[in-house]
């Protein structure tokens, strides 16, 4: 019994290792995209960079899902975390955009398999009365990575050099590879099944054609130009042969059934707007404590360690109430904590002083906390082991999905807004783009060329425009609840102890 809680132990920690690396990939790497693009040149480009990445963990996660339920889940991820590690070492040593781009996108194939399948291998390992506790620390994981990565990766870039934020990578992920190889041993008997090839194509190509849409649109190209236009037609026609391939596929990628269990469907969503609002605190505080505050990247990032605690404790408090009460009563206090977090952050003004930012963080992080630990367990509640794959990695899908619409949607509406504000305070000609990337132009060192009066009129300009979107990322955080309200009443069921597989020596 104690070597089996051993290696039990060291396959818990090669699957954290995985989800901290996947997870936190595309924020960690934001962070050092000044740097990367001053040395490699190709600002025209610097889009390709993160799309690559977040194209491909889409695309792969539902993908490797299904493949984990049909051949084993050992094979899967190490082949994920094979393939990531291989595309980081490559963007280390990239020497242009473009090649880096490339190299992100190995790197994603790789990430698509990471986190699904780390979490649906710990519901397999773990029965369900010990799960609450290892979900709340996977899901305080996850969320972590959301608010670490832009801080590690300012310090590694400032002091490291950015090829050390694919690098820091290797050694966490060759930890990983050998704890899995070694320790991890599935005996779980899969089914073969006939691979959905026509899914898998038109999902991968639907989300590229809606990525580089969203990306491009009102920023490279017009909306209304004919390649966003285009972009947005290839994602309707590829959409629409999706739905119809997988309706008739035996078996589909992305099984619309499961979307008939109200709990599965309903937690699914929760976690698409969960992920979508989330999303807007971890990009503009520290953009918002950079500009307006006057803090340096790297300060900025470590504002956001309130946000991480409130995470953290939200995850392991939500994990552990999944065997004392409904899945429903848990999210409702967590929707009801998320809401007043992002209603708080709304009223920020350059007045607002930095306990009360503090307080508004760990509220945030508190409510959205729950979701990384509950929404996991609950997504799978009515699925065997062979469907686990499948249900997990669509759920997580979802959120991805939220985040990256998060990022687009929200990031229009900050930028259009900061122009508006920039336009009253200096005249109907000024354009945001004369003052820069806030975050650059408003660095210590250029905070100081600037004049005061001017200076605070740009602040004043880019903390309404921060509130303003935090009064719209209430539309998805709305949603949550609603969508939160809508779920049954099911909780999670305890087999006698005596019969769990945990009790077979």
């Amino acid at each position: 019994m104690n070597s089996k809680e051993s290696n039990l132990k060291m396959v818990v920690t090669a699957l954290l290792l995985g989800i901290l690396m996947s997870a936190m990939d595309n924020t960690i790497v934001a962070s050092a995209m000044g740097t990367i693009v001053s040395d490699l040149g190709g600002l025209d480009k610097i889009v390709w960079v993160t799309s690559a990445y977040m194209v491909m963990v889409m695309a792969g996660t539902p993908i490797f899902g299904k493949l984990s339920d049909m051949y084993g889940r050992k094979r899967f991820y190490l082949f994920g975390l094979l393939v990531f590690l291989i595309g980081s070492a490559l963007c280390g040593i990239a020497t242009s955009i473009t090649q880096l781009s490339i190299y992100r996108a190995i790197q994603g194939i790789g990430g698509g398999a990471l986190m699904p399948i780390a979490f649906t291998i710990m519901f397999d390992i773990y029965p369900p009365e010990k799960r609450g506790k290892l979900t709340g620390l996977f899901g305080a994981v996850f969320g972590i990575s959301s608010v670490l990565g832009p801080l590690l990766g300012a310090y590694i870039t400032d002091y490291a050099g950015w090829p050390w934020v694919f690098y820091i990578n290797l050694p966490l992920g060759v930890l990983s590879f050998i704890f899995i190889a070694m320790y991890y041993k599935e005996s779980v008997i899969h089914s073969k099944q006939r691979i959905d090839w026509g899914g898998a194509f038109t999902l991968v190509g639907a989300i590229i054609c809606l990525m580089f849409a969203l990306e491009l649109g009102g920023n490279k190209y017009a909306w209304d130009s004919s390649t966003i236009l285009g972009l947005f037609a290839g994602f309707t026609v590829l959409l629409a042969a999706f739905i119809l391939i997988e309706r008739k596929a035996a078996e589909p990628v992305i099984s619309f059934d499961m979307f008939r269990k109200r709990l599965f469907a309903t937690s699914s969503l929760i976690g698409l707007f969960y992920g979508s609002a989330f999303i807007v605190a971890t990009i503009y505080i520290p953009i918002f404590v950079q500009g307006v505050y006057g803090g340096s990247a790297t300060n900025s990032g470590l504002i956001l360690m309130p946000m991480m605690i409130g995470t953290v404790f939200g995850s392991q408090t939500g994990g552990l109430l999944t065997t004392k009460t409904t899945f429903r009563n848990i999210m409702l206090l967590s929707a009801v904590c998320f809401l007043a977090g992002v209603f708080s952050l709304s009223t920020l003004t350059p007045d607002t002083s930095r306990l009360f930012l503090n307080i508004f963080m760990a509220l945030t992080g508190f409510g959205v906390g729950f979701s990384f630990s509950v929404l996991s367990m609950s997504s799978v509640h009515h699925f065997d082991i062979r469907q686990r794959g499948s249900a997990t990695s669509t759920s997580t899908f979802m959120r991805s999905l939220g985040m990256t619409l998060g990022i687009t949607i929200f990031g229009i509406i900050q930028r259009n807004s900061f122009t508006s504000s920039l336009s009253n305070a200096f005249g109907s000609n000024a354009d945001s783009a004369a003052f820069g990337d806030p975050r650059a132009a408003l660095t210590p060192e250029a905070r100081a060329q600037i004049p005061a009066p001017v200076l605070e009129k740009i602040s004043s300009a880019l903390s309404s425009s921060i509130s303003d979107t935090f009064i719209w990322a209430l539309v998805p955080a709305v949603l949550g609840l609603v969508f939160v309200l809508m779920m049954p009443n099911d909780r999670l069921t305890i087999a006698p102890k005596a019969k769990s597989p945990m009790e077979i020596r």
